[in-house]
């Protein structure tokens, strides 16, 4: 079976179509289109680009010229002539010999991704596609009709080239195919049953279908949204924490922040102090410790600005690097309509969104590492007022409480201490030495999916530590109460996650805290609050200029 599991819940509202161009797709478009309720549509201008596109290679072919693609082999075979009668079995011998990926099948989410994104590519008009071919894609992807694609083979220069070689080839009707109404099956079988015709190649159609770094982009895209939730949600999860703790926002103060002025840096202090006491979100928690003998919290509590920051600042990196490669013509050889040529060059080089996704993993790494840092001061009786491992102290021994959820969090942060080792730095001559440079970017893109899901569940389980931390301070003194943000984050745990009272299975309330991070809802629950505070901090720093 196709696996979703790990993919970001389906939202309550999706659009019902979006228009392609080559040139506006977003992340977010993207990850939308893999939940199979919004259709594609190409826009007039695509049409015309496409048609342009193509003019430019049925004039090669019928002039018989010796072209890299259209008439001659691939890679080392790139000087072998193949006749013209010959031209269309080049194309289909290029996709069934490319077809040499292993592993599991990308799930139904992932494929849609895969081919929306192919799709929007070959809109572009660099390509040299038939029209008739890129609204058979548009049809396919409309009927959810999904190639199996092996997650593995890729080492991401000359594109994508055995993932993408097995997405046109269900479309070939060719290999295996699902579809919601038929399950797995051939795939000429699951176009026939969705009243669909497989793709006919013609010159270069082949090389075009599967000359780009769209797989490495596909889950890039995906890691991308989910890393930029969890990066601005963990923000108000480490308040929660701070608040449990009884720490200081002192550290978080506007003026530090401009002294050292990142960007990353100062969203993130002023997230924090958005959501701790203020003059318009009191905390009586905060207000009863704010002149204690303490000086200064742990690093893991004073430096989260710092930290958290970077991780910030390396999403909003890679989105720029994501977003334009999401809209960029990526084959070889380009087909320049406009001056009526093809020019091979090395725009299907996966070097960027590789690297892109090694710095996301690197970066949104961090947010996990210093979360779990913050569970272990929850958890210890040594850093805190709480009791050892969150448990009332009457129930501690007979009741373990938070000790192996923090050990759970140990281990995802050792792991992604391994997975944060960047592939892209590794590169294999491949093709008899004409690739002599590749991106090994495929698994670049996997290993950052990989992380940031672990960052996900180290969060969630912090998410789980503060709140249980928070319980634990209302029971020593019911008069306590904490800002209004922070009990609405509280409130929204407890709709779907019990305090810990006793010991019971833990990993039902990790799933569930998971969910409420990848659905945003943490974000959500506290948006009008951060921006009633910027408001209110934009006119008092109006009224000391």
């Amino acid at each position: 079976m196709m696996d979703g599991s790990d993919t970001l819940p389906e939202p309550s509202v999706l659009p019902d179509f979006i228009a392609v161009d080559g040139y506006s797709l977003t992340p977010q478009n993207l990850v939308d289109l893999g939940y199979g309720k919004t259709k594609l549509k190409l826009t007039d201008t695509a049409v015309e680009n496409v048609k342009k596109s193509r003019q430019v290679i049925d004039k090669i072919v019928d002039e018989n010229r010796v072209v890299y693609g259209i008439s001659t082999g691939f890679g080392r075979f790139a000087k072998t002539t193949v006749s013209k009668e010959k031209l269309t079995d080049l194309q289909d011998n290029l996709i069934r010999s490319h077809c040499a990926g292993v592993g599991k099948a990308l799930s139904p989410e992932r494929t849609r991704r895969l081919l929306a994104l192919r799709i929007n590519i070959l809109a572009k008009g660099y390509s040299g596609v038939r029209l008739e071919t890129l609204n058979k894609m548009v049809a396919a992807f409309n009927a959810s009709c999904l190639s199996y694609v092996p997650e593995k083979g890729t080492v991401g220069a000359s594109g994508d080239l055995a993932p993408l070689s097995h997405l046109a080839l269900g479309l070939m009707g060719e290999g295996k195919m699902w579809s919601a109404a038929t399950g797995w099956d051939n795939a000429a079988k699951v176009l026939a049953a969705h009243s669909l015709e497989p793709i006919k190649l013609q010159a270069k159609e082949g090389l075009a279908l599967i000359n780009g770094t769209q797989f490495i982009t596909a889950l890039g895209a995906e890691a991308l949204v989910r890393a930029k939730r969890i990066a601005a949600q963990a923000d108000i999860v480490a308040a929660m924490t701070l608040e449990a703790l009884q720490g200081t926002q002192k550290a978080f103060d506007a003026d530090v922040h401009a002294a050292r002025p990142h960007t990353g840096q100062q969203l993130v202090a002023k997230r924090l102090r958005s959501v701790l006491m203020s003059e318009i979100h009191p905390s009586n928690i905060a207000e009863g410790h704010k002149d204690c003998a303490r000086v200064q919290d742990a690093y893991s509590l004073r430096c989260m600005p710092q930290v958290h920051g970077i991780a910030n600042d390396t999403v909003e990196f890679v989105e720029r690097l994501i977003s334009t490669e999401m809209n960029s013509a990526t084959d070889n050889p380009m087909v320049l309509a406009s001056r009526d040529i093809t020019v091979s060059a090395g725009n299907f080089h996966g070097e960027y969104p590789a690297k892109a996704m090694d710095y996301l993993a690197i970066g949104i790494h961090e947010i996990a590492n210093i979360s779990e840092r913050r569970i272990e001061r929850l958890c210890n009786p040594s850093y805190s007022e709480l009791p050892a491992f969150l448990v009332d102290a009457d129930k501690g021994g007979l009741n373990s409480g938070f000790m192996i959820a923090h050990c759970t969090a140990a281990a995802l942060v050792s792991e992604n201490k391994v997975l944060t080792h960047p592939s892209s730095v590794d590169s294999q001559s491949t093709s008899a030495a004409t690739e002599d440079h590749v991106s090994m970017g495929g698994f670049a893109a996997r290993k950052a999916l990989t992380v940031v899901e672990h960052v996900e569940n180290v969060v969630a389980i912090e998410l789980l530590a503060a709140c249980q931390g928070l319980d634990l301070l209302l029971k020593q003194d019911a008069s306590k109460t904490t800002t209004a943000p922070l009990q609405e984050v509280w409130k929204l745990v407890r709709t779907r996650v019990e305090p810990w009272d006793m010991d019971r299975i833990f990993t039902p309330d990790i799933e569930a805290a998971v969910d409420i991070l990848r659905r945003n809802q943490v974000w959500d629950a506290v948006s009008q609050y951060v921006e009633n505070y910027n408001q209110y901090e934009a006119k008092k720093s109006a009224k000391t200029a």
